[in-house]
């Protein structure tokens, strides 16, 4: 049996998926973060496989994920529908509960967060809502584990005796009229392309044009039609879809009169808005936001991801001393003691030293994802992002970018609009990426040791300032027009869960040394082959000779003006290509025991080096996902831009330090 699992953002729905098929997806406290269909095998019933659909408020497939999930009821026909509800906002959350009844698909109610009712005291006749609506309805609460197993007992046996929602229609008077004549009007349409006929009538009153066009209906079927619709809307005296969302809200309010009762306000909607008032405030919002950030930053890079990542790189470099000394006195050949200790050993350990820079980063950041932060900050950046033609919903994509580009492109499913969602695409990859940091780290740490945060922090900002003109250059050439209006839910504040935090931390670790031991690891093999062997194939003790010597100083010319033209450093940029860590793999490769970083860069060059590295194209997967959501035309243009600007950047920062400093 296939069960699709559906409801509004934020309503707890990946939470209730991890409950039901016992996964660790990461749960956040912000909109949106579903952006793909996961699935999973529902515990104790293997042979039940749930669907975890995006985030959504209707059917209306204005969105992307609208259009996904949509489709997905119409074309794949599962079983079985669990919708998840926010008891603490019901009215709202009705509202997509209805359309999902229109589709005449077994179904029930996941009734979420009845914990938080309870405790505002505060009541829902859960009877009394079952039989009005028609369906099952069972309180539960995802985070607490509370009515999960009856949830899924009620659901599979819903599923399997194919149990319809008994209320189909809510409407009244001339809605009412207009969608029964229309739905006689395309019945046979319906029938033949197997979907609900009052589902397609309502559609169709509502003003969707993909379903018009699916019917096929004749000419004169769509004569008929507008004559419906135009009739309505005299009578009303409002739109076609104002009329439909008014019938529904109607039939959502009588429900809830006879079956919602709320003692006194939400406790933590009264607490959600104290604390707005001083973190959204009109003034202060951005400078609390900014110091909030700094001190992350500080903490994560100049005092306890800092002093871990030293210890770290203490044992490492224990463990190859100790390696190195096994291997010479066990007499292994001397090209496979030096790939395993400067292929290996050099590539991998230069990158897992920074394995706590990660870790302290990511568990600030999901701190203040988890606690309803970062969804203000949205708003909060929705005017400043309206100046480079963009709303605050690209807020989203770009923090999330923080942490890799790839699921930040993704989420840019959720924007509506062609024109933002590729805008926000294209300036995504200059937010730095965590891959970068082992870049940041090596480099600050050679040239800038006194520094190192300032340094860093430097180049996200710089970043930032980069995405902003860009926007700017952006809404005036290829992105003309104004961006779409925001709308947003803005959860209330809550305590991070310590297990989601966690979670998301060991996600963003877990990725990190799979990509060292798989990526990086491959990467480092090729390096120090290309490094160790001439074009002859005899291994050579001076890698300028080498294979890789060679290709580097063929595009080295390129980098001069910047500062950097020596073939070590070419030949780590193409390699970062794969993934950014693999530039300081490959120069941990490279250099060995003869050589530091010293000998090939300056402070100001290195820092050049560095905000090269911060915008010039991303990594391959990145581009991927870009060619997947805008297509290889787009996808080409941004990485094209994206390296002219970096290549640009450097160029000044570098002759500019010359002038200042001389030299």
């Amino acid at each position: 049996m296939i069960f699709a699992l559906i409801g509004n953002q934020n309503s707890g729905k990946t939470t209730l998926f991890n409950q039901l098929t016992g996964s660790n997806q990461h749960v956040g406290n912000f909109p949106g973060l579903t952006v793909e269909k996961k699935e999973g095998t529902i515990r104790k019933n293997k042979d039940a496989h749930i669907v975890d659909l995006p985030g959504i408020y209707s059917l209306s497939a204005y969105t992307s994920e609208e259009m996904l999930t949509r489709d997905f009821l119409i074309n794949e026909k599962p079983d079985a529908i669990i919708n998840i509800v926010d008891a603490t906002n019901i009215e709202r959350n009705l509202y997509l509960s209805l359309q999902l009844m229109e589709l005449n698909i077994p179904m029930v109610i996941a009734l979420n967060m009845m914990d938080s009712v309870s405790s505002n005291e505060s009541y829902i006749d859960i009877t009394k809502l079952e039989q009005l609506l028609g369906i099952p309805v069972l309180p539960i609460s995802a985070s607490k584990n509370q009515g999960i197993d009856y949830l899924i007992q009620k659901a599979v046996e819903t599923a399997r005796d194919n149990v319809r929602p008994k209320k189909l229609d809510f409407c009244e008077g001339y809605v009412h009229r207009a969608i029964h004549s229309v739905a006689h009007l395309i019945e046979d349409h319906a029938c033949a392309l197997n979907i609900p006929n009052r589902f397609a009538a309502t559609r169709l009153v509502e003003g969707d044009s993909h379903m018009e066009v699916s019917l096929k209906l004749s000419d004169n079927e769509k004569e008929i039609l507008n004559h419906i619709v135009t009739e309505m809307e005299d009578e009303l005296a409002t739109d076609r879809e104002a009329a439909i969302a008014d019938m529904r809200y109607d039939f959502i309010e009588k429900i809830c009169k006879k079956t919602v009762f709320k003692n006194k306000e939400n406790k933590e909607h009264l607490r959600s808005i104290k604390i707005d008032s001083i973190l959204t405030h009109k003034y202060l919002a951005i400078p609390i936001f900014l110091l909030i950030m700094s001190v992350i930053f500080m903490l994560s890079f100049g005092v306890i991801g800092s002093a871990l990542s030293k210890l770290l790189n203490i044992s490492i470099s224990k463990i190859t001393i100790i390696t190195d000394s096994a291997l010479t006195d066990i007499g292994l050949s001397p090209a496979i003691h030096s790939l395993i200790i400067d292929g290996i050993f050099a590539g991998v350990g230069s990158i897992l030293g920074f394995l706590p820079l990660i870790v302290c980063i990511f568990f600030f950041l999901s701190l203040l994802e988890d606690s309803g932060y970062m969804v203000r900050v949205a708003f909060v950046m929705d005017n400043l992002l309206r100046k480079i033609g963009l709303s605050g919903r690209s807020f989203v994509p770009m923090l999330i970018g923080f942490g890799c580009s790839v699921p930040a492109i993704l989420s840019s499913r959720t924007i509506l609009g062609d024109r933002d969602r590729k805008m926000t695409i294209m300036l995504t990859p200059f937010m730095s990426c965590s891959a970068k940091l082992p870049i940041y780290g090596v480099f600050t740490a050679a040239f800038f040791a006194y520094n190192q945060a300032v340094v860093m922090i430097s180049l996200y900002i710089i970043g930032m300032i980069i995405a902003v003109l860009s926007g700017l250059i952006l809404k005036k050439t290829l992105f003309k027009g104004d961006s779409v209006p925001f709308i947003m839910e803005l959860p209330s504040y809550r305590l991070p869960s310590i297990r989601s935090i966690l979670m998301h931390v060991w996600d963003r670790a877990k990725d990190f040394i799979s990509r060292a031991f798989t990526v990086i690891f491959i990467a480092s093999l090729i390096i120090w082959y290309l490094q160790s062997f001439d074009f002859r194939f005899n291994m050579t003790s001076d890698s300028s000779q080498s294979i890789l010597a060679h290709i580097g100083s063929a595009i080295a010319p390129i980098f001069s003006p910047l500062g950097f033209g020596n073939w070590q450093s070419s030949t780590a940029l193409i390699t970062g290509l794969s993934t950014k860590e693999a530039v300081i793999s490959t120069f941990g490769v490279l250099l060995g025991g003869n050589m530091s970083l010293s000998d090939l860069f300056t402070p100001l060059s290195a820092f050049a080096f560095l905000c090269f590295t911060l915008l010039y194209m991303p990594c391959v997967a990145s581009l991927a996902a870009m060619k997947r959501e805008m297509g290889m035309k787009y996808a080409l243009a941004s990485i094209t831009y994206q390296t002219a600007v970096a290549w640009l950047v450097a160029f000044f920062v570098y002759n500019i330090g010359r002038l200042i400093i001389g030299g």
